[in-house]
This record gives structure tokens, C-alpha cells and sequence, in this order.
């Protein structure tokens, strides 16, 4: 007799319930709990495994043999950066972003350069919207087939006879499967289709590029197990107000998950950036006070960024506290080491920070470049362009040292700055006469040195 089994799911994080309840008990979200039937199968006896059938067979890790792994280039290397040297055939890569960022774009823009077969298959583009990008885009090739459907069945079936090398999917949301009796980008929908496109990358050794919707915390729609199935999760980063974005990787079991790829967003599509330090730079001559230069990393990338702040007097009665760019809260923690150490009355002060380029710095060795920022415009007096910043601030005031202090001073000799603040603790192996390193201890070591 036929069974159906159904269980509750929670349409932000994914998480699995009995029962129905109004408040998810994982993310805390109200009124996203849906019944989902997730298979019906008929009762009957388990069959016994025939030992004689079993092709698996345990082996001595000293016996296995490794051998390097075959990459497809992409022809975008800050693409080939994150993902270890290019894609690695019959894996399976989630991509992740907000609306609007560029996840559709830059997907397009690597299928038309690839020199590879790619079967492009689209659930929410009929196929001259995606014409119209790749115009817009200004490329075109003979090996990148669109495909606007959204049964698996379909897709699998165009798959046998075109025998693509690579495969796109926009977006697994989309994607329904006739196993499962639900409505696309529900939960086990998500699961089941993931799983059968799983199958057929390990099966045909496709390497299948999926796009990915997030929530509004900023996690990938769907169960977490999605994101322990694929092989890579890329997170597509930025501010639709600016023209930087920047890739990420979560998970990569094919390389390390430390680097980054950056891009600037243009009509035409997206740019690579080979050198963000230059570009994040203001060419400006004049220099203004409270204006800094910060060598922060990003994953194993030095950057040169600029650093702005504002100081003034409180109009209002409560002073405030505004960031763009960097954490609210630790902004706070500096304020109040300002006041607590150096003796700087800023608690009547409103003090305004931001970032340049649009780009979300959580490297704490920025700390030493924020409170220089801060000090120089409250006391008004201008910092030389030529003078960079790496150190982490402590709470008793303390310059802590920061990791990959080399890559860092390289950077900076290598664009043409003079001098650089580093902590005391700091020990360099190499010797670097392009540039003038001071050691600091305490942040009054700093102010001393800078403004008296």
C-alpha cells in the first residue's frame, strides 16, 4: 500500500520540524513554516545486500593513489583565483548573492568566453532576454547553448543529446523535479533536484555552475544541507550603489577558501581588477584632514584602502554614531579607547566613518588607520598621503601585531608609500629600504609622533 510522508520545513533556513508553529525555532522567522511532502513510497521488505555485488572496497590510505587535478580555465582568473586554478570537471559549484548584484551576468559573460561546450539552462530569462545581455555583454560564441526550462526531466534529457562539458543552471530555485510532489524553490524541491544534479556531474564528469538565491539574512534560500552537497559555495558580494563586487568562496574542497576575485560592475558587464589598491585610491592632490590610508588583506590579497572620518560637534543631543564599510559596534570600542586612554572628549561629538569603494573591511589590522582618521579630524590636521597603517587596537590601547605584516609592506613599497605604522610586536624577516617602518606600541606613541 502506498505511503506518503510529509514533515514541516522552514522556508528561510531550511530547518525541519514535525510539527507545524508559527516561529521557526532555528532562525526565529514568523510564519515560514510549510508542510512539504517529501516521497511516497510503498511498504515492502528490504532486500539483502549480495556481497558479491559490492564494487566499493576499503583501502590503506598509503595505497591510494593522487593525481592532479584537470582544470578547465575560464578565461577569467580572478574566477580561476577563487576556485584554485579553474573548474575542476564533474564538481558542483552554488553561487550565492543579493538581487541585482551580477551572479546571472557574470555566469553569462564566462559562459560566452569559455572555449568549452556550456548548456545554459535559465528558469527565470526567456531566451532573447538573455540575448539582449549577451549583447549588451558584446560577446558571442559558437559553443554556449541556451536552454529555457525548468523540469529536471527536460534538462536531463537535452543533456544526453547536446553532451555539454559545462553546465549552468539559473537558478536551482527554479528547478522542480516530477519525484517530488511540491512547488519549485520549496524545500525538499531544493534537496531533491541538487541531489539528481549531483548524480549526473559525478556520472558524465559535467562541471555544473548553480545560482543560488539567499535569504534576507544573507544566507543561500533552501536547507543547509545544499550547501554540503555541492563542492564549492562562491558568495557574490557588493552595493548595487557602487561598481565593486567581490567573490568569495565559503567551501572549496579543490582549493583554498582565502582568496578572493574583484570586479567592477560597468554597463558592458564586468571588469576584472588585477590591481584594487590602485583603484580604491583617491589621485586626488589635496590632501584633507581626516583622510588615511589602511594596508588591509583580503583573504591573501593586500589592499590599499582609503579611510575617511568626520568629527564634529553634536547638534542634537545624542551624538551619532554612522559606518559605512567597517562595524559599527567596534567603532564604538575605539571611541572608547580614544576617551578612556588618550583622554579625547568625543562621547559630545558626532563621528561619521567611511570605507571607500562601496566594500565591507573585517580585518581588524584597519583599527590603527580608523583611530588616525578620527584624531586628524577632530584635531583638523591633515596626514601625508605617502604614510600607511596596520595594526590592531586593543582595549587598553595597545598596538597588537597583524598577520601577514610582510605581504602588507610590499604592497605599500611596491605603490610608492614613504612610511608605515606597524605594532611594536610586529618581527620583520626581511629587510624593506623602500619604505620607512615605525614601530608603535600604544596609540599615544602614534598621536605623538603624528600630532605634536
Amino acid at each position: 500500500m502506498a505511503k506518503t510522508k510529509t514533515s514541516f520545513f522552514c522556508n528561510e533556513c531550511g530547518a525541519q520540524s514535525a510539527r507545524w508553529q508559527g516561529q521557526c525555532t532555528s532562525c526565529k522567522s514568523w510564519n515560514t513554516i510549510n508542510e512539504e511532502i517529501i516521497t511516497t513510497t510503498s511498504t515492502s521488505v528490504s532486500k539483502k545486500i549480495n556481497p558479491d555485488n559490492i564494487s566499493s572496497k576499503p583501502t590503506l590510505i598509503r595505497d591510494i593513489e593522487v593525481s592532479e587535478e584537470i582544470r578547465l580555465k575560464t578565461g577569467d582568473n580572478e574566477l580561476n583565483r577563487v576556485l584554485g586554478g579553474g573548474i575542476v570537471p564533474g564538481s558542483l559549484t552554488l553561487l550565492g548573492g543579493e538581487p541585482g548584484i551580477g551572479k546571472s551576468t557574470l555566469l553569462l559573460q564566462i559562459s560566452m568566453n569559455l572555449n568549452y561546450k556550456t548548456l545554459y539552462v535559465s528558469g527565470e530569462e526567456s531566451q532573447k532576454q538573455i540575448k539582449l545581455r549577451a549583447n549588451r555583454l558584446k560577446h558571442n560564441n559558437n559553443n554556449c547553448i541556451i536552454l529555457t526550462e525548468t523540469n529536471t526531466d527536460s534538462i536531463f534529457h537535452h543533456i544526453k543529446n547536446i553532451q555539454p562539458e559545462i553546465l549552468i543552471i539559473d537558478s536551482i530555485q527554479t528547478i522542480h523535479t516530477n519525484s517530488i510532489d511540491s512547488s519549485p524553490g520549496t524545500v525538499s524541491q531544493i534537496r531533491e533536484c541538487t541531489s539528481e544534479l549531483l548524480k549526473i556531474a559525478k556520472e558524465n564528469n559535467i562541471s555544473i555552475l548553480l545560482i543560488g538565491h539567499i535569504t534576507k539574512d544573507g544566507s543561500i534560500a533552501g536547507p543547509k544541507i545544499l550547501e554540503h552537497m555541492v563542492d564549492t559555495v562562491l558568495q557574490f558580494e557588493g552595493d548595487r550603489n557602487h561598481i565593486f563586487r567581490i567573490l568569495r568562496a565559503h567551501k572549496n574542497r579543490f582549493g583554498s577558501t582565502s582568496e578572493i576575485g574583484i570586479y567592477e560592475m560597468f554597463e558592458s558587464g564586468l571588469k576584472e581588477v588585477q590591481n584594487p589598491s590602485e583603484i580604491l585610491l583617491t589621485n586626488s592632490k589635496d590632501i584633507l584632514s581626516g583622510t588615511v590610508v589602511a594596508c588591509s588583506i583580503e583573504g591573501n590579497r593586500p589592499m590599499m584602502i582609503e579611510i575617511q572620518a568626520l568629527v564634529s560637534t553634536a547638534v542634537y543631543g545624542t551624538p551619532q554614531r554612522s559606518t559605512t564599510g567597517y562595524n559599527a559596534k567596534r567603532l564604538n570600542m575605539l571611541l572608547a579607547v580614544l576617551e578612556k586612554r588618550i583622554g579625547f572628549k568625543l562621547a559630545t561629538k558626532d563621528v561619521f566613518l567611511n570605507v571607500t569603494g562601496g566594500i565591507n573591511i573585517e580585518d581588524t589590522a584597519i583599527d590603527l588607520a580608523v583611530i588616525t582618521a578620527i584624531l586628524s579630524s577632530n584635531e583638523d590636521i591633515t596626514i601625508s598621503n605617502k604614510i600607511c597603517f596596520a595594526g590592531e587596537i586593543g582595549l587598553s590601547g595597545e598596538i597588537r601585531p597583524v598577520s601577514k605584516i610582510e605581504q602588507r609592506i610590499k604592497e605599500a613599497e611596491k605603490l610608492g608609500f614613504e612610511k608605515i605604522f606597524i605594532s611594536q610586536q610586529n618581527k620583520l624577516i626581511e629587510n624593506h629600504k623602500g619604505i620607512e617602518i615605525y614601530y608603535s606600541s600604544k596609540v599615544e606613541d602614534v598621536y605623538n609622533q603624528l600630532f605634536t
